[in-house]
Order: structure tokens, then C-alpha cells, then sequence
């Protein structure tokens, strides 16, 4: 149990504020490459700001506040240029870095430029990685863009799924340390769904364990031992909000105190008659998260099983009310490392997850255990349609 002000500083992501800070010093995934080869410009809310990303014509990437200094046009309609973007209602053009590089009229009238060179607008860094687009918008030097071995493997089709998901980050993120939820969120509710009454096997054993990347929970449920890849490797809580599983990636993005940007990267093996193959763009798409017919929330699919989750606890979970359990240990160790980072980072020190040095070009190595094996080596297509994954 966390008491209000705690509560409000895990949970609260402007500027400013201990969480948002300490998130400030890391990449956050927030579209998709193809999204703007589709439209050059897309308005996008990130950390509690309205800022507008876009792509110019010499084809470089910008990031910088949504609405124009001049009288507050929305930039989201602008024109983008060789060099930056341009109003859509006077004209004022802005540089990736927010500086203003023209002012038409003004710049006619008051050719000195005293105006234009008073304007900076916010702007900050964004990069392309493994079909995804990174914002990062924190102090300089930014820390390096976290490149994960798996980005790498060879003969796959890969895919990146956005979903918007009305609460705070925080609570998504804790599910990502909670073996439990397996059994009742995933196994029992899909067999209610399939109309069976019967109960999945029960969890007879928990460990959490913490490594340089973020933190690893591994389950036992009856019909499986120690030997099995759920004990032995488990599953990454990827730090500071993402979560690893072998064949896909997840990072809940905080768009504000209470709206997430849940992003899904997975990766499909392809059959050995299909090598070799060499993906030539990574599509991305934007996924529902109710019925549009009904308004209901779509609860067949296993992500969209832990939206409810999210979701059901409020926009932003009362964590004075709750009553951790023993299977909650993992929540309680990742909360303690989250008020680490927002002290460390009020002494000036990089919190944890920060990534300095380059990766090796085969990219960070991350606890797959038997995934790894059957996407690198892949099996023939009989065999693989047999395959439990």
C-alpha cells in the first residue's frame, strides 16, 4: 500500500514532476515508421505534451510543440518543408532544433529579425529503429537507443500494433511483474469464454529476480516443473515500461496521468520453404480496444484481456486501498526501484536502464530461453503448424 503523495509520484508524468523526469531520461516507441511515409505529419500527446511529429522533405525526423508561438495555430496542419515545418496559418517556419527560420512580413518589415530570433520552440530527438519511431525528452546527452537482439533475427515477418488505453501507465506496467494473472486473467476467463467450467492448473510457485534490463518473474503451475523455460529463463519486466516475451516486445508509453500508448512489436518466424526472407518494410496498425457496435471491450484476445485489467482499476489506481498479496512481491520490488530512479535522478544520476555504451551490432542479448532457438534455426512448414506457438 502506497500512501497519496507516493501514489502521485509514481503516477504523474508532466515535466517537472519525480516520475516524469525520471522518464525523461529514456526512448519511448511513439509511432510507426510507415505512418509517416503514409502522412508526414501526426500530432501526438507524450509525457503530458501536445507536440506534433513529422517527417521534412530531405526525409528527416522532427519533434517539436503542437501549436505555433505566433498565435497558437495547430502545427498538425502545417506544410513540411526542406528544413522543418511551416504554419498553415501565417506562414511562421520552424526548424527541427524550434528555432523559427522565417516570419513572413515580419521578416519583410523587420529584416533584423529581433522577433524570429526570440522564438524556440520545444523540440526534441526522434529516431528510426526496428519500424518504430523513439522520442526521447530528456536532458542531453541522450542516452543510446536501446537496440534489442531481436530486433535482428533474420527470416521473420515482423509487426507493431498500437492500442490507446485510458489509464496510467503505471498499471499497465505492473502487470508485466504478475505471474498470477496468467491463470485467472488468461486461462480461466479464455475457457469461460469457450464455455468450459473447468480451472487451469494452479500456480504452486513464484521467484522474482532483478538483472542489469529490468526484472525477471518466473511461475510454476502444476502440470509443469522445473525444468520448464517458465522457471528456468521466466519473463523480462523490461525497464523502465516495457515487457519482453520472446517473440514480442510491449512498452506502455505514458501519454498523460491517465491515457497509454500500449505499443506491441512481435516477431513470426517464417517456415524454412519460405527462406530465406527479407522483410522490406514493417507495417503498423492502430488496434481496437472495444466493439464498435456494442461499446463493449474486446475481451477475446490476450492483450486485450489485460486492457480490462488496466483499465478496471480507474484512470489512475487508488493504491492507498489495495492489499498486496505474496504474489505480488514483483510489484512490490518495482515500485521500490521506481522512487530509486526519482531520487537518483534528483541527485543528477541516470536512472536504472540507462544504456551509455553502444550495443554489438547483433544487438542487447535479453533471457529468451528455448524462443531464442526456435526463431533462429525455425522449422519446416508441416512441423511449425504443429508447433504449440
Amino acid at each position: 500500500m502506497l500512501t497519496k503523495a507516493q501514489n502521485l509520484e509514481l503516477t504523474q508524468v508532466g515535466r517537472g514532476t519525480p516520475m516524469g523526469e525520471v522518464l525523461r531520461r529514456h526512448w519511448h516507441p511513439v509511432a510507426g515508421v510507415d505512418e509517416l511515409e503514409r502522412e508526414a505529419i501526426k500530432p501526438i500527446r507524450l509525457l503530458g505534451e501536445d507536440l506534433v511529429l513529422f517527417k521534412d522533405l530531405t526525409g528527416r525526423y522532427g519533434l517539436i510543440e503542437r501549436h505555433c508561438a505566433h498565435r497558437g495555430a495547430d502545427l498538425a496542419y502545417g506544410f513540411v518543408e526542406k528544413d522543418g515545418l511551416r504554419c498553415n496559418y501565417h506562414g511562421w517556419h520552424y526548424g527541427r532544433d524550434g528555432r523559427c527560420l522565417a516570419q513572413p512580413y515580419q521578416d519583410r518589415v523587420a529584416p533584423r529579425g529581433a522577433l524570429r530570433e526570440r522564438i524556440l520552440m520545444d523540440a526534441y530527438a526522434v529516431r528510426a529503429h526496428a519500424g518504430l519511431l523513439w522520442a526521447y525528452l530528456g536532458p542531453q546527452p541522450a542516452p543510446q537507443l536501446p537496440d534489442w537482439a531481436p530486433f535482428h533475427w533474420p527470416n521473420g515477418f515482423v509487426q507493431i500494433a498500437f492500442a490507446q488505453v485510458p489509464c496510467n501507465w503505471v498499471q499497465a506496467q505492473e502487470n508485466s511483474i504478475d505471474p498470477l494473472h496468467f491463470e485467472w486473467m488468461h486461462a480461466n476467463w479464455g475457457r469461460r469464454l469457450r464455455g468450459e467450467h473447468d480451472h487451469a492448473p494452479e500456480h504452486v510457485k513464484m521467484a522474482f529476480d532483478e538483472f542489469e534490463h529490468g526484472f525477471v518473474y518466473r511461475r510454476i503451475t502444476e502440470d509443469i516443473d522445473e525444468s520448464h523455460p517458465l522457471w528456468t529463463i521466466g519473463r523480462v519486466c523490461l525497464w523502465p515500461n516495457g515487457f519482453y516475451l520472446g517473440e514480442h516486445f510491449e512498452w506502455r508509453v505514458p501519454v498523460d496521468d491517465e491515457n497509454t500508448l500500449n505499443v506491441t512489436w512481435s516477431y513470426l518466424r517464417v517456415p524454412h520453404e519460405s527462406e530465406p526472407y527479407v522483410q522490406q518494410s514493417i507495417p503498423s496498425w492502430h488496434a481496437p480496444v472495444a466493439d464498435r457496435r456494442t461499446g463493449c471491450w474486446i475481451n477475446t484476445h490476450v492483450i486485450n484481456q489485460d486492457i480490462i485489467a488496466w483499465w478496471g482499476q480507474g484512470r489512475v489506481a487508488d493504491r492507498t486501498r489495495e492489499n498486496l498479496a505474496v504474489s505480488d512481491a514483483g510489484i512490490a520490488m518495482i515500485r521500490r526501484q521506481y522512487f530509486r530512479d526519482m531520487e537518483a535522478v534528483a541527485q543528477g544520476l541516470d536512472p536504472k536502464g540507462v544504456l551509455r555504451e553502444p550495443a554489438s551490432a547483433g544487438g542487447i542479448p535479453l533471457p529468451c530461453g528455448d524462443a531464442h532457438e526456435f526463431f533462429a534455426k525455425g522449422l519446416p512448414r508441416v512441423a511449425y503448424e504443429a508447433h504449440p506457438r
